[in-house]
């Protein structure tokens, strides 16, 4: 095949950016039975088998990506977690089970047709939706995305410091829901920082984590600017405020734990069970679940 009948491909559809992985969120609970009961029996994930299996905390597998719950409080995200799970009738009848057992806490769960919007027992909300390749590429069970409530007028400096600090391709829409600055962290996820005008929550210290390509040079800017809150280990810092590079401006706070991709957990193989099973439907090979298509499929 000659240059000339050689298919045209667009090699830039192909790019991410500097944050090559959104790994995880954290945010503290109070309780982990009832943790367990919404999380695992009622959302149908997976508590890593592997790490974290006392009672101080806990980690539960979403495809690639994990929340982190140590028990020493109670925090809640100031926007919502969007999730990828197949078989929403399985998750509508699992939540339906737990909600008698959840009954005085926050707890919630609606069809919204689209996705299913559903609360945790503190608060932190979540919408999940079904595979769709057209959204979430070949995602089957994942974290394609986190949105953040910010204040009216912060998305364009916030993707200013994505594009500009961070080095993740960011761009702001304005949307049906409001102004927003999307901001590519992994393959198919981003961080959406969407502006409201109602008053938003004190920020009360949950976190994020993303692996980066080039971390020495956000480490710098950051350095240089006051903003590194934490410098962890070889492989690990983090930094709390978002400013404007343009003038300085302080816009929202989110904790950034940032590692290197030579971090020892990078990469690590998740494990990920089928929620459909159990002892009455057992089905032998069924035991996993894919978070992902086969390639090409």
């Amino acid at each position: 095949m000659d240059n000339n009948t050689r298919p045209a491909f667009d090699r830039a559809a192909e790019d991410i950016g500097n944050s090559i992985w959104l790994e995880h969120t954290n945010t503290m609970v109070p309780d982990q039975t009832t943790a367990v009961l919404f999380y695992i029996s009622g959302m149908g994930l997976t508590r890593d088998p592997y790490i974290m299996t006392g009672l101080e905390n806990m980690w539960v597998n979403i495809g690639r990506s994990q929340i982190h719950m140590p028990n020493r409080g109670t925090q809640v995200l100031r926007g919502h977690t969007g999730i990828v799970q197949p078989d929403r009738a399985a998750l509508l009848r699992r939540l339906e089970y737990v909600a008698p057992k959840l009954a005085n806490t926050k707890f919630a769960y609606k069809n919204c047709g689209e996705y299913v919007e559903t609360t945790c027992p503190w608060g932190n909300k979540f919408k999940v939706y079904e595979p769709d390749p057209s959204r979430f590429g070949g995602t089957q069970l994942g974290i394609p995305y986190v949105e953040f409530d910010v204040p009216a007028g912060a998305a364009d400096g916030i993707a200013r410091f994505y594009n500009q600090v961070i080095k993740a391709p960011s761009k702001v829409k304005d949307e049906p829901a409001g102004r927003a600055a999307h901001v590519m962290v992994g393959h198919h996820q981003y961080l959406i920082f969407r502006e409201t005008s109602k008053p938003l929550p004190e920020y009360d210290g949950h976190h994020l984590q993303i692996y980066i390509a080039d971390f020495s040079g956000p480490h710098k800017w950051l350095k240089d600017h006051n903003l590194i809150t934490e410098e962890s280990d070889q492989y690990q810092y983090r930094f709390k405020d978002i400013v404007d590079p343009a003038d300085g401006k302080f816009l929202y706070s989110i904790e950034h734990e940032v590692r290197s991709i030579t971090h020892p957990l990078y990469g690590r193989p998740l494990v990920n069970r089928n929620p459909v099973q159990t002892n009455r439907n057992y089905r032998p090979g069924y035991d996993a679940g894919q978070w992902a298509t086969p390639h090409n499929s």
